[in-house]
Protein backbone atom coordinates (compact mmCIF):
# COMPACT_ATOMS: atom_id res chain seq x y z
CA UNK A 1 0.00 0.00 0.00
CA UNK A 2 2.37 2.28 0.98
CA UNK A 3 4.08 1.37 -2.76
CA UNK A 4 0.99 2.61 -4.48
CA UNK A 5 0.99 5.77 -2.16
CA UNK A 6 4.33 6.40 -3.51
CA UNK A 7 3.57 5.71 -7.25
CA UNK A 8 0.62 8.40 -6.89
CA UNK A 9 2.52 10.93 -4.99
CA UNK A 10 5.15 10.84 -7.62
CA UNK A 11 2.87 11.47 -10.53
CA UNK A 12 1.48 14.42 -9.17
CA UNK A 13 4.16 17.42 -10.01
CA UNK A 14 4.08 15.28 -13.74
CA UNK A 15 0.59 15.94 -14.17
CA UNK A 16 1.10 19.75 -13.39
CA UNK A 17 4.00 19.99 -15.29
CA UNK A 18 2.27 18.40 -18.10
CA UNK A 19 0.29 21.45 -18.70
CA UNK A 20 -3.15 19.71 -17.37
CA UNK A 21 -3.42 23.00 -14.77
CA UNK A 22 -3.22 21.88 -10.62
CA UNK A 23 -6.97 23.46 -9.70
CA UNK A 24 -8.49 19.80 -10.44
CA UNK A 25 -5.32 17.71 -8.89
CA UNK A 26 -5.56 19.71 -6.06
CA UNK A 27 -9.24 19.44 -5.77
CA UNK A 28 -8.83 15.46 -5.81
CA UNK A 29 -5.98 15.88 -2.97
CA UNK A 30 -8.15 17.75 -0.69
CA UNK A 31 -11.17 15.33 -1.42
CA UNK A 32 -8.58 12.38 -0.38
CA UNK A 33 -7.40 14.15 2.72
CA UNK A 34 -10.52 15.01 3.88
CA UNK A 35 -11.82 12.89 6.57
CA UNK A 36 -15.51 13.92 6.37
CA UNK A 37 -15.92 12.21 3.14
CA UNK A 38 -16.64 8.59 3.26
CA UNK A 39 -15.25 5.73 1.09
CA UNK A 40 -18.21 5.75 -0.69
CA UNK A 41 -18.85 9.26 -1.47
CA UNK A 42 -14.93 9.25 -2.68
CA UNK A 43 -15.53 6.81 -5.13
CA UNK A 44 -18.69 8.53 -6.20
CA UNK A 45 -16.93 12.11 -6.55
CA UNK A 46 -13.72 10.53 -8.74
CA UNK A 47 -16.49 8.21 -10.76
CA UNK A 48 -15.31 9.64 -13.70
CA UNK A 49 -11.54 8.89 -13.48
CA UNK A 50 -12.19 5.22 -12.77
CA UNK A 51 -12.95 2.98 -15.81
CA UNK A 52 -12.96 -0.43 -13.70
CA UNK A 53 -14.69 -1.81 -10.87
CA UNK A 54 -10.99 -2.64 -9.68
CA UNK A 55 -9.57 0.94 -10.44
CA UNK A 56 -12.64 1.68 -7.95
CA UNK A 57 -11.96 -0.67 -5.45
CA UNK A 58 -8.06 0.83 -5.44
CA UNK A 59 -9.44 4.37 -4.91
CA UNK A 60 -11.40 3.19 -2.42
CA UNK A 61 -8.23 1.17 -0.40
CA UNK A 62 -6.20 4.93 -1.07
CA UNK A 63 -8.93 6.66 0.89
CA UNK A 64 -8.70 4.02 3.35
CA UNK A 65 -5.00 4.61 3.58
CA UNK A 66 -5.74 8.45 4.31
CA UNK A 67 -8.81 7.67 6.78
CA UNK A 68 -6.13 5.56 8.93
CA UNK A 69 -3.89 8.31 9.11
CA UNK A 70 -4.74 11.05 12.71
CA UNK A 71 -5.37 14.86 12.10
CA UNK A 72 -1.68 16.16 12.28
CA UNK A 73 -0.64 13.57 9.33
CA UNK A 74 -3.27 15.00 7.09
CA UNK A 75 -2.74 18.54 8.11
CA UNK A 76 1.24 18.03 7.43
CA UNK A 77 0.35 16.18 4.07
CA UNK A 78 -2.06 19.12 2.95
CA UNK A 79 0.85 21.33 4.16
CA UNK A 80 3.32 19.31 2.01
CA UNK A 81 1.10 19.14 -1.73
CA UNK A 82 0.77 23.28 -1.26
CA UNK A 83 4.42 23.33 -0.77
CA UNK A 84 4.45 21.54 -4.61
CA UNK A 85 1.70 23.83 -5.84
CA UNK A 86 3.76 26.77 -5.04
CA UNK A 87 6.98 25.04 -6.19
CA UNK A 88 8.98 26.15 -8.90
CA UNK A 89 7.55 23.13 -10.97
CA UNK A 90 3.99 23.71 -10.59
CA UNK A 91 3.69 27.50 -11.60
CA UNK A 92 2.18 28.16 -14.93
CA UNK A 93 3.63 31.31 -17.02
CA UNK A 94 1.05 33.24 -18.25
Amino acid sequence: MKLLMVLMLATLPLHCYADSGCKLLEDVVEKTINSDISIPEYKELLQEFTDSEAAAEAMGKFKQCFLSQSHRTLKNFGLMMHTMYDSIWCIKSN
